[in-house]
Parts: C-alpha cells; structure tokens; sequence
C-alpha cells in the first residue's frame, strides 16, 4: 500500500519553478530545472525529466514524458500574436524528446495546437503554431513544420523534413527523410525528394497493420488508375471519376477520394515525373 501512495505522489525537484495556479495530477514528477507557466495544466503522470519549459494555456496529458530542453506552449513565431490566451494540447502517452519546440495557436488561426494520443516526436523536432497531430504519429528527428499544418493518425515523418505552412498529411502517409513537402498527401501516400513526390502508397504499414493481401490489390489498382506509372491525356479528374465508381465501396479508397475533395489551401503532391513508381517492397516504417 506504502508503494502504491509513494507512486501517486507529485514529486516537484527544488530546483524547478512551479507557478501558482498550475495544475499538477497525481503522480506527476517535475525535474531539476523545470519551469512550468500559472496556466498549465499536468495530468496525472506525467513527468517533465530536466530542464522542461512548459508555458501558456497547454494541458498535457497522463503518462506523457518530455526529455531535457524541450518546451511546450510557448508564444508562436507569427508576427501577428499580440498575446491572445491561446492554447496547447499533448495526449496520453506522448513522448517529446530534447529540444523539441512545441508553440500554441494563434488567435487569427485555430486558436490551439494539438498533438494526439501516444505520438513521439524525436529530437529537435519544430511543432509550429495550430498544428494538429493525430494519434500515434511518429515525427523523425530534426522534422519542421509550419504553422496549420495536419498530420493524420497513425503518420510517419521521416528526419529532416520540412512541411510547408497549411499542408495536410492525410492518415498513415509516410513522408521521406529530408523532403520538402509544398503539397497536401493523399491518406497511405508515400513521398520522396525536394520537392517530394508521391511514389506510391505506403504498403508496408498497410500490411503491418492487418490489411489482407485482397484489399490492398483493391488499393493497388485504384492508386494506379489515379496515378498511372505512364502519364497520358485521360485528365486527372477523368481518372478520379473512374475511381469513384469502380472503388465505391472500399473504405480505404473512400478515405483518399474524400481527402481529394476536402478543401486545401496547397492543392495535392504530384506523382514523380512519368507516373507513380510503384516503392512497395523498398519503403520504410
């Protein structure tokens, strides 16, 4: 029982600073070091391990850990903020490695940035200003992006990419290390190269998690009715037609159809010149 009581105690180290008002669960450690803002809010166990800086109207949630010098929720880069109690969010189970920025939103935006459920954000890594991450996504070290952009559940980006401001990434898309990304990323799509371009579907996730062999030949076939790996004079939105009424009742193809008709602020990537290389037994993650 001793053990149990001693777990669920909040353990702040003399060193941090822990501004009046800040609300701290149970269980929560915050280490040597660590600031955290009158506004914030620390689910039960959580823990901030050194030198964590945590600012502004942000809540993180249960069990998340951040590493030495990252911070959360602190003022964005965007010349227009004039201070407005904007807001940051972190789910259950988030791991933030070192120096990883993480900004709140802006009030001439969304108004909040929000990272999911069981995300890992790696090294260094930039959270710009209303972003929003979906669960378990996985941001490789030395990633930036800019501000409103989305990330899907269950998406990898791979080290050193940049994501242009307002760029949507759909669900489990898989964007390469060191790509440029201008464009928005079909649900499943797979990137490379500065600028990226969009090579495939991202078919080892898809055979990871579950996804019978019948499905994914389904998939195979409207992506490359879509994205033919010999571009011709059949319009893109000839092809898209096509796709909707051969692949109307698959729920992975409807994904991408409905992400292809939502609006966007950056149009889609482009196939790599001369179609759609097929990367299924070459891609990572």
């Amino acid at each position: 029982m001793h053990a149990v009581e001693e777990a669920r105690q909040t353990l702040v180290h003399p060193t941090a600073l822990v501004a009046p008002g800040a609300k701290l669960g149970q269980g929560v450690v915050v280490g040597p070091w660590c600031s955290v803002g009158p506004n914030a809010v620390l689910d039960d166990g959580v823990e901030l391990i050194s030198h964590v800086v945590v600012d502004g109207h942000t809540h993180l949630g249960a069990h998340s850990r951040y590493f030495p010098f990252c911070t959360v929720g602190m003022a964005p880069q965007d010349l227009k903020y004039k201070g407005e109690p904007t807001r940051c969010e972190v789910g259950a189970r988030t791991v933030v490695r070192e120096h990883v920025t993480i900004h709140r939103g802006t009030a001439t935006g969304s108004g909040i940035t929000r990272v999911g459920q069981d995300v890992l954000i790696m090294a260094n890594a930039h959270v710009a200003h209303d972003c929003v991450l979906g669960d378990r996504v996985i941001i490789v070290n030395n990633v930036v992006m800019g501000g409103h952009v989305t990330i899907g559940n269950d998406a990898r980006v791979m080290g050193s990419a940049a994501i242009h401001q307002f760029v949507r990434i759909g669900h489990a898309a898989l964007v390469g290390g060191v790509a440029g990304v201008e464009a928005d990323i079909i649900p499943y799509g797979s990137v490379l190269g500065n600028r990226a371009k969009l090579i495939g579907l991202h078919w080892i996730w898809l055979r990871r998690n579950g996804v019978q062999s019948a499905e994914i030949h389904r998939m195979r076939k409207a992506f490359f009715t879509l994205y033919p790996k010999v571009s011709g004079d059949v319009s893109f939105q000839t092809r898209l037609d096509q796709v909707r009424q051969e692949f109307s009742g698959d729920v992975r193809v409807k994904e991408i159809l409905n992400f292809i008709d939502a609006p966007s602020h950056r149009g889609l990537v482009r196939p790599a010149r001369g179609g759609a290389a097929d990367q299924a037994e070459t891609e990572g993650a």
